[in-house]
């Protein structure tokens, strides 16, 4: 008996009305990307390994999903070091790919390689799938999409005020009114390290704060002492572990922790910039908070860094960002500041569903089955479906000259809500009947006052 087929965890299948609902979300997206000038580029799945490793920490590294090298991989390994297996020296033998990790690396290499066709500053958007071997849960998944928008080529703030606007536009046309776009600065992270004297632990200080709301604050301390920040230096930060207040509160509590750190002011002052700007101008539906204890592990982000959750649903972040200074100087090309936002679909999508806000609009089904009399019928039916097609309405016709019953059948369990009866007495007069099939009413109409029906 043959295996029942299978897929690797953390990956999924979409059904007709799945694709559907998240082209539904991907499409209020891209409409606000364009509104906000941003353009649209893609990258491949997969990059040179040299282009990903050492982009994400050494825990991000780990979740990179490596390739191994097409025909005979072994042949550039000696007997020796398959004996002595070192991990992390064989698998840049074996392995030269790997699948994106994430989307603003990959860019980062695209705005390199391109910057003599670019005109910057320049902002774009991409939405594609991403990889990470993740332990799979609610809302993680090893293959998912990210949508991103950034900016490379310019400096200023008035970028980080937009992003948060966009972010506001997107969650509010969704639905999602609420949603909570938290706001930090790694200037601000590196600033408290520095007065609490572990400024050598910059990155375990800020990996370990990063997860605050996941292991809590015994376990973000113990994790501290683990990576050898010392007692003394985690008693100093204790305040950041009941940092509460409104946004301008908090601001001038961090004046008063960071006035001996001149990086730590300077990170308070784009704070301010920005949430001052923010709330000048105001928001749609979405809440802006200063969370101090926001650290996103990834290496890159040097400024203003960005958290999105969602209101009433238990389900982690669904967005997410930062301003990233020096990424394109990995690849060669200095003094080229960016910053951009990320939406997380797969979690957006979760949430949407789990609170009814998907419209009834969407729909991957068509609006009218035409039921199936014979041939000749079928022409006469196919006439109208033709133009009702090129009106961009979607209607079919049932491919078989089958039992009504089992046409009436296969539109109810499609999700079809209309069906068109063009039997013979039909053609005689030039009508069509149209069946609501959800109330069992049935009119006769000609066409035109079929096509203004089904509009």
């Amino acid at each position: 008996m043959a295996q029942k087929p299978s897929i690797p965890k953390g990956t999924r299948d979409f059904s007709p009305v799945e694709v559907a609902k998240r082209n539904y979300i991907s499409s209020i997206m891209k409409h606000h990307f364009e509104v906000f000038g941003f353009q649209p580029i893609e990258t491949p799945s997969f990059e040179n390994s040299e282009t990903l490793m050492g982009k994400y920490g050494e825990e991000g590294d780990r979740l990179i999903f490596k390739i191994l090298n097409s025909g005979d991989y072994l042949d550039k390994v000696s007997q020796d070091e398959l004996s002595n297996i070192e991990y992390k020296k064989l698998t840049t033998k074996i392995s030269e790919k790997a699948l994106r990790y994430d989307l603003t690396v990959p860019f980062a290499r695209y705005v390199v390689q391109h910057q003599n066709e670019i005109e910057f500053p320049f902002k774009r958007y991409q939405i594609q799938p991403v990889w990470r071997a993740d332990r799979p849960q609610k809302g993680r998944f090893r293959e998912f999409f990210q949508c991103d928008a950034d900016v490379v080529g310019s400096t200023s703030l008035w970028q980080e005020v937009e992003l948060v606007q966009l972010y506001d536009a997107v969650f509010t046309q969704l639905g999602l009114g609420g949603a909570t776009i938290k706001i930090n600065n790694r200037k601000i992270l590196s600033g408290i390290a520095e007065v609490i004297g572990a400024k050598d632990k910059l990155i375990d200080f800020t990996v370990a704060l990063d997860k605050l709301d996941k292991i809590g604050e015994d376990g973000v301390k113990k994790e501290m002492l683990e990576k050898g920040i010392s007692a003394s230096a985690i008693e100093k930060v204790q305040p950041l572990f009941q940092f509460t207040g409104t946004v301008s509160e908090k601001i001038e509590k961090l004046n008063q922790l960071l006035a001996s750190s001149e990086e730590g002011k300077k990170g308070v002052e784009e704070l301010q910039f920005i949430c001052e700007t923010v709330e000048k101008l105001g928001l749609q539906t979405a809440l802006i908070d200063l969370d101090v204890t926001l650290a996103r592990g990834l290496n890159y982000y040097t400024g203003a860094i960005f958290e999105v959750t969602a209101p009433q649903v238990a389900m982690g972040s669904i967005g997410g960002g930062g301003r990233y200074d020096d990424l394109t100087g990995i690849f060669g090309l200095k003094n080229m500041s960016g910053v951009g936002i990320s939406f997380g679909l797969d979690r957006i999508y979760l949430v949407l569903e789990e609170l009814g806000l998907f419209p009834d609009t969407v729909t991957a089904t068509s609006k009218a089955l035409f039921i199936n009399y014979g041939n000749q019928e079928s022409l006469y039916a196919m006439e109208a479906i033709s133009k009702l097609r090129r009106s961009g309405i979607k209607v079919e016709l049932y491919p078989d000259a089958a039992k009504i019953a089992k046409q009436f059948q296969h539109a109810d369990k499609r999700g079809i809500p209309f069906a068109v009866i063009a039997g013979e007495s039909e053609m005689k007069e030039n009508i069509f009947g149209l069946k609501n099939l959800v109330t069992g009413e049935q009119v006769k109409l000609d066409f035109e006052g079929l096509k203004g029906a089904l509009i």
